[in-house]
C-alpha cells in the first residue's frame, strides 16, 4: 500500500509534455527525488535488488517463479507477501518501462536460474514514463526479454497489462484502447513463441475499459481484493507453464 500511495502522489506530478522522461522534482516526496536521481545514476535501478539476489538460496524444494514487471508486481509482493513464498521471487519496480526492464533482465531473471519467468510490462510504456514509446518498440522489448529468457532454458508467462480508463499522473491520455491493442498483440506473440499468456485484463476488467470498481485504488494499481481476482489466473499460468518443456538451452556461459 505505501508503495501505492508513492506511485499515487509522485507520479501524479509526472510532466506531461512531449518526451518528458522526468517527474516534476518535489523535494518533499522521496519517490520523486529517487527518481531523477536515477535517471543519471543507475537509470534501470540495478541496485534495488542487488542484494535480494545476492542472498536468495542456490536450491530449493520449489521450481523458482519470478514475477518481473512495474509497481503492479512490485505493490503485489508488498502487499500480498505469502503469494511470493515456495520461491516465488517478486522483482517489480514502480514506474518501469520495458527498455529499464529489458536492461536488468539478467541481474533480475536470468541470473536467478528460475524455472519460469513472468513478464507484466507495457503500462508505463504507454504512459511514456522514459519518454515516447511506439507500440513496436514495446513489443520489441518484450521479444527480446523472451528471447533471452528461451536462450537460458527458462519458460515465460506473458502477462497482459491490467485494464486501465486513465492514468492520474498523465491526465488525459486514452488508455484504454492501447491496452487492449497491446494485449491483443501479447496474446497472439505469446502462442506464436510458445509462452503462457496470463489474461488479468479480463479478469479485472469493470464495464468499459476500465478496472472493476473495488479492485483498483487509482484506476491502475489492484488493491488487495484486485491481487486476490489475479491469484487464480497467476497459479494457472504457472502451473500451464511448468508443464511444459523448458526450452532448448543455447546460451553460453
Amino acid at each position: 500500500m505505501r508503495m501505492n500511495v508513492l506511485l499515487g502522489v509522485a507520479l501524479s506530478a509526472l510532466l506531461a509534455g512531449p518526451g518528458s522522461t522526468q517527474i516534476a522534482l518535489d523535494p518533499a516526496n522521496k519517490f520523486s527525488v529517487e527518481w531523477n536521481a536515477r535517471l543519471g545514476s543507475d537509470w534501470p535501478y540495478l541496485a534495488r535488488y542487488r542484494a535480494a539476489n545476492a542472498a536468495l538460496a542456490p536450491n530449493s524444494k520449489h521450481p523458482r517463479i519470478v514475477f518481473m514487471g512495474d509497481s503492479i508486481t512490485d505493490n503485489w509482493a508488498s502487499m500480498w507477501p505469502e503469494f511470493f513464498s515456495n520461491d516465488r521471487v517478486g522483482r517489480g519496480i514502480g514506474g518501469q518501462t520495458t527498455p529499464q526492464m529489458l536492461t536488468r533482465f539478467r541481474a533480475d531473471v536470468i541470473n536467478l536460474r528460475p524455472a519460469v519467468v513472468q513478464i507484466m510490462a507495457g503500462t508505463n510504456d504507454i504512459a511514456g514514463n522514459t519518454g515516447p514509446m511506439t507500440p513496436e518498440e514495446t513489443q520489441g522489448n518484450i521479444r527480446s526479454m523472451v528471447e533471452l529468457a528461451h536462450a537460458n532454458g527458462i519458460r515465460v508467462i506473458l502477462a497482459s497489462i491490467p485494464p486501465a480508463d486513465l492514468f492520474p499522473w498523465k491526465p488525459g491520455l486514452e488508455t484504454g484502447s492501447k491496452i487492449v491493442a497491446m494485449n491483443g498483440w501479447l496474446k497472439a506473440y505469446a502462442a506464436r513463441a510458445g509462452c503462457i499468456y496470463a489474461d488479468y485484463w479480463t479478469a479485472l476488467k469493470g464495464p468499459g475499459l476500465g478496472i472493476r470498481e473495488g479492485l483498483s485504488s487509482d484506476h491502475v494499481h489492484p488493491t488487495r481484493a484486485g491481487y486476490e481476482v489475479m491469484a487464480p489466473v497467476a497459479e494457472r499460468a504457472i502451473k500451464q507453464a511448468l508443464a511444459l518443456p523448458a526450452p532448448r538451452k543455447t546460451a553460453v556461459d
